[in-house]
């Protein structure tokens, strides 16, 4: 199932609905309680898509893939290891969705495009057990965590590197019937492929990034986590297009301005 959220073309109500091939069935309600459809269905050109989910905030692991870790050795020093997962949050200011326009900040001389496959919350989590992380996930989307890498570089930590305006790209909708593992996750820059991995390359693991997210903080409905991106990160520029494709979900599509 395919979640996405709308809106109508020149109207201002937002809703959820679920995409089958080109017409949006609209739900009663947000699809974290339960999938209710209230008769209307649209056709997709008559629709703004939006980011499939409005978030409290994201939860990004970082340096997850050990490829990645090694491209940015003596680069970023956050004085931490590789035992527990890194975290670092973005706010739900920073989300745009498919199609949306990133802005290049004027505070920085290099952003930089990264890959990740990103978990939606579907119900409020905190202190999962080991094993009981998939019965809290609603589905997987794609995520680009976009970063002014020299802000990051500078100042040693990450917190306005990554939490700019429409730094944190979101869609094109929530996938609910796959999993995670072994997925084949790619950017492209102006149609050239840049990264190019698998999700079985992470370290830590959705259900382990889930229970220790939840050991520290309270999950709820909507909210993201962002589970690292792997080698091959770099910057983008003005009028660049940029795509963030994942097996099984689809392609996120965002130029830079």
């Amino acid at each position: 199932m395919k979640i996405v959220r709308a809106q109508v073309n020149d109207e201002s109500e937002v809703f959820y609905g679920v995409l089958e091939g080109g017409t949006v069935k609209r739900l009663v309600q947000a699809p974290y309680e339960d999938i209710k459809y209230d008769g209307r269905e649209y056709e997709t050109d008559k629709l703004k898509l939006l980011a499939p989910t409005a978030p409290s905030k994201i939860v990004c692991v970082g340096k997850n893939y050990f490829d990645h870790c090694e491209e940015l050795k003596g680069e970023i020093n956050d004085g931490s290891g590789i035992d527990d997962p890194i975290l670092f949050i973005k706010p739900s200011t920073s989300v745009i969705g498919n199609g949306e326009a990133i802005k290049y900040p004027p505070d920085s001389e290099r952003v930089d495009y990264e890959a990740e496959l990103a978990i939606v919350i579907g119900k409020k989590a905190k202190s999962v057990e080991n094993g009981q992380a998939m019965k809290y996930i609603l589905g997987f989307t794609c995520l680009n965590d976009v970063t002014a890498r020299d802000i990051q570089k500078r100042e040693g930590q990450w917190s306005r590197a990554k939490s700019m305006d429409t730094f944190c790209p979101v869609g094109p909708w929530i996938e609910t019937d796959m999993t995670a593992d072994a997925r084949r996750i790619t950017a492209r820059l102006n149609g050239e492929i840049k990264q190019d991995s698998n999700t079985s390359m992470m370290m830590h693991g959705i259900d382990e990034m889930i229970c220790f997210i939840t050991r520290n903080m309270t999950l709820l409905p909507g909210d993201i986590v962002a589970t690292g991106t792997p080698a091959g990160i770099g910057p983008m520029q003005k009028g660049d297009t940029v795509e963030i494709e994942i097996e099984g979900i689809g392609i996120l599509k965002n130029t830079v301005e």
